[in-house]
Order: structure tokens, then sequence, then C-alpha cells
């Protein structure tokens, strides 16, 4: 298990990421991260929940109802044209992060950042 603070720093990355490739509901994402990461980042909660609405705040993402077949209704989430922007910026930003660090950790094949 990783860090609380390493996950909660790429929450939001996570979840626009997972948001630009289709629209989710809550547990949906929750089991999406858990699926992608082989069960290794589990998000509770009271980091998702927080973390969506934030980025609704930005207006990064926005809910929408959606009736299913059989059940209640379920909140989706969708990201805006200017959560797809600042998924760019932060996915650049992420991977010139790791470049870095693997360069100070002694990592091979960084040379020029």
């Amino acid at each position: 298990m990783f860090n609380r603070e390493l996950v909660k720093g790429s929450t939001s990355l996570i979840l626009l990421q997972l948001l630009a490739e289709k629209d989710m509901y809550g547990y949906e994402i929750v089991k999406e991260m858990e699926r992608r990461s082989d069960y290794i980042l589990q998000v509770k909660e009271g980091t998702l929940y927080p973390a969506l609405h934030k980025l609704e705040k930005q207006q990064y993402i926005e809910p929408y109802w959606r009736e299913p077949d059989k059940g209640p209704a379920r909140k989706y989430y969708r990201i805006t044209d200017s959560g797809k922007e600042i998924l760019q910026k932060k996915t650049s930003e992420w991977q010139s992060f790791v470049q870095v660090i693997d360069k100070v950790m002694g990592k091979k094949g960084y040379d020029s950042i």
C-alpha cells in the first residue's frame, strides 16, 4: 500500500484520466482504480467524493443523473473541455516529475530533462 499523501496528491489526475475515457459513477470509479492498479490503489469515499466535488467546483467535471435499467438513479460524472485541458497539463507535469525523481534516485536514461 502507498502512503496516503502520495495517493491523495495524484487522485485528481487519476480521476480526470478515467473520466476522459468514459463517464462513470462513484462506485464504478473506485472499482476501476482498483482493477487497473491490481488492487493496490484503494480509495475510500472520504477521499473520492471530496476530490470529485473539488473537480466539479473547478468546472473540470460535471455531474448528471442516469436511470439504469433497474435500481435507483446514479450520479455520473463526465469530464468537461477545461477538464481535458487541465488533464493534458497535469499529465505532462506528472511525467516530468517522475523523470526528475528517477534522476534523483539514480535511474538511467534521464540525462536531458
